[in-house]
Order: structure tokens, then sequence, then C-alpha cells
């Protein structure tokens, strides 16, 4: 089995990892920097843009692809899965149409709005900014502002946290009115990934992410700075009934979507915050997150390229998957100044980590060394029986990196976690 795996950090080196513990599966990759993990995976590589659908059409028919696996969402935005599919190449991925979900966050909203999906938060899609500001004049504070489209989870803005309402009116113009309000949701995040095939939805195990850049939750939000799960596959903060009903949001989306014409296949990602109401969506994802992909991947016992082919038949089901029941904890390194201002070209020695996976990210070789880019270095994801031994795993191969990179310490550790749940405990 061929498999062409779109896109080149984290995320996609985990996908490609995972296809490839099967042997008779061949990687193939397109991505736009040579990602040193992914290079040494795959039998061949085309560099070149991610959302250059015709290159990488061009390219799968070359080397006889079978099925392609779409990491990143810009691409799917640009229609790569149409046009793979238009020459018989079906993909893991939903369609432009269904990639929606994620890509127009007012289709989205729209969406659970008419078809009565639960966990939508009370929200006003706006295209003119003189109507934004006037409805932000209105109000004093926890108004949530976010872009129609794509912003790498870095666009959001909270006004009365990050911005004051001169600010929030500023944003509002620089996004020429094109903005979703909301209400701000108060409660704990958490994160339920789940392969699907058009009609089934197979779970996978709850991750919290961490998006601020600094230790104790503070600093601008980032792509994510790491995450954890729980040997349970749950979060002490979660609840059953909570759970059943993320679970439940998710499955009326996908039968929403093929009520309205718009199948959707792929992995969606439901990002949730846990009020004392229960869990709200703060958005879908059309594809794995970043880091979450690796802690679940990593946990993943069953055959992605089985997994692949079922989601693109429709015959997928949940004995198709299973993970391990163990915990994982994901720590990203980030070069200095990271998100600001990030500092590129730097040289990175790794240490001994053999209590940890590694998955290369922003980073490229020059000669024999690795060198920092502008964005998220490199992931190691420890893995053990509990939390802590898990959390030692990540920690022990972080800090034996060198260079100017640097990494949240306190992600996976039981204080953080103690304290969420403490947190959901007074909301409650």
């Amino acid at each position: 089995m061929k498999i062409l795996v779109v896109g080149g950090g984290g995320r996609e080196h985990a996908i490609a990892g995972a296809l490839a513990r099967n042997p008779e599966t061949e990687i193939f990759s397109a991505m736009a920097k040579r990602n040193p993990g992914i290079d040494s995976i795959a039998k061949k590589v085309l560099l070149c843009r991610e959302t250059e659908t015709s290159r990488i059409v061009a390219f799968a028919k070359e080397i006889g692809a079978d099925y392609a696996f779409i990491g990143p969402e810009a691409p799917l935005e640009a229609g790569i899965v149409d046009s793979l599919e238009g020459t018989g190449i079906p993909s893991v991925g939903p369609a432009r149409a269904a990639a929606r979900l994620e890509t127009d966050k007012g289709f989205c909203r729209d969406l659970m709005a008419q078809e009565a999906i639960p966990g939508c938060p009370k929200y006003r899609t706006f295209d003119s900014a003189d109507e934004a500001i006037e409805f932000i004049g209105n109000h004093d504070s926890d108004l949530v502002i976010k872009p129609i489209g794509l912003t790498g989870g870095k666009g959001v803005r909270i006004m009365g946290e990050q911005v004051d309402r001169a600010g929030a009116i500023a944003y509002v113009r620089s996004l020429n009115g094109r903005a979703v309000i909301e209400e701000r949701l108060l409660g704990e995040e958490f994160t339920l990934q789940a392969f699907v095939d058009g009609t089934h939805l197979v779970p996978m195990p709850l991750v919290q992410d961490h998006k601020r850049a600094f230790e104790g939750d503070v600093g601008p939000n980032t792509g994510g700075m790491g995450s954890y799960s729980l040997p349970d596959h749950m979060l002490p903060f979660v609840t059953t009934a909570d759970y059943r009903k993320a679970i439940g949001i998710m499955k009326s989306a996908v039968a929403a979507m093929e009520r309205t014409g718009q199948s959707y296949k792929g992995v969606l990602y439901g990002q949730f915050m846990n009020t004392a109401k229960g869990p709200k969506v703060i958005e879908f994802n059309a594809r794995f997150g970043d880091p979450e992909a690796m802690n679940v991947l990593s946990l993943l016992t069953s055959d992605l390229s089985e997994i692949t082919y079922r989601i693109i038949e429709g015959t997928l089901s949940p004995s198709h998957v299973e993970f391990a029941p163990q915990a994982t904890v994901c720590k990203y390194l980030v070069p200095e100044g990271y998100p600001d201002s990030p500092h590129a070209g730097d040289p990175v020695t790794l240490g001994e980590h053999p209590d940890a996976l590694l998955y290369y990210a922003n980073v490229e070789k020059a000669g024999s060394r690795l060198v920092t880019r502008t964005s998220r270095t490199l992931a190691f994801v420890g893995i053990g029986e509990t939390l802590e031994e898990a959390e030692r795993g990540a920690e022990s191969a972080a800090s034996a990196v060198s260079g100017r990179v640097r990494h949240r310490r306190d992600i996976g550790t039981r204080e953080l976690l103690d304290r969420r749940t403490a947190h959901m405990k007074e909301l409650r």
C-alpha cells in the first residue's frame, strides 16, 4: 500500500510514523520544508507548498499512491482532497466544502444553530466592521473575537483579558469586520478527536493541550506548547456524562454534514470547554491537532493503514481502533523568542532520550546539525503507566536538548492537573 502524507510538521511525523508500523505500507511525503523525521521514513519526498494542489496531485499520480493522508488545514481549505479524489486517489481528510467546519467559523456556528446541535455558545457573525464595532460598544467584557478563517490557533482575542475595548475595535478593523463574536466560556478545555468515515465516528483518548507560551498558563497563545493524556483515556474534570455529551455533539455534527450533502471523512477534532453546564464547542478542526496527534498516535496499537482504508470505504467500527492503556505527556521545544519574535538558524543538539519518543517539527538539517526555524522545533512524548512516569520521560528528554530553545516544564505535572480539577469543582 502506498500512502502519501501531506504536511511536514510534528503532527505529520506522528502520522507517517504510525502508518509505517505496517511493514507493507510505503510512505511518501509532500511538504514545504524537509522534516528530518519524515524524510527518514518516506520513500520519496516532494518539496513544495502544501497548498500547491496541482503539483501534489501530479506527484501522487507519479508514485502511484493508493491513498493520501492530509495533515494540515491549509491544503484542506485549498481543496486538495477534491483534486486528489478527482484523479482517483481517495484521501483521509474532508473535501473542501466539509472542511468548512474548521476553515469557516461562521459556517460552523450557523450549522450548529440551524441543526440544533448542542454545545453552541451564544454568537453573532459579522461581515461589516461598523456593525461589529457597534456590537462591541454595547459590551464591557467577556467577548471572544474570532476571525472567520484560519488562524493557526493564534487568532482569538478575549476582550477583558487580552485586549480592552479599544483593542477589540482595532482588531475587528484589522479583520475588515469578518469575525465571529461569541460569549466567553469559563471552564476547562479538553480535546476529543475521532476517526470518521462519513457515518461512523470512533473516538480517541481525551487530551488536554496548553496554548499559552509560558509556565503557569501565561503569555500569548501559541500553536500548542504541549499536551497530556491519562491511562484511562479520560480526564478527571470530565465526567462520564460530559464525555457522552461531547461525543454526541460530534456525532450530531457529522450527521448534519451528511444531511446537508457534505459527507465528512477523515479526522474530526473537537475542542471543548467543559463549563458548569457541560461541554461547549470552542471549535471543530478538520484534522488531527498538533500536538494532540502525537499523544494519541503514540498510543495507537491498531494498524493506521487499515484505519485509513476503513475510513475511505465507509466501514470503520470501534473494533478497528485500539489504544494502549497508558499515559502520555508531550512537550514541545520552541525557538528563543517564540511566538512573537522567534529566532531562526540556531543549532540544536539532542541529548539522550531513552524514555521518550521524538517527533521533528519546524527544524531542518544543515549538514550534520539540526537548526531551528521560526515555529515549534521538535517534541518529545513520554509514555508510562502513570502520568508521573510519562512526564518524567518527556521532561528528561526535553531538558537534555541544548541550544537556544525552551519548553514548558509544567506540562503534564500532577500539580497542574490538580489545579484544573479543583477549578472545575469550584465552577460546579
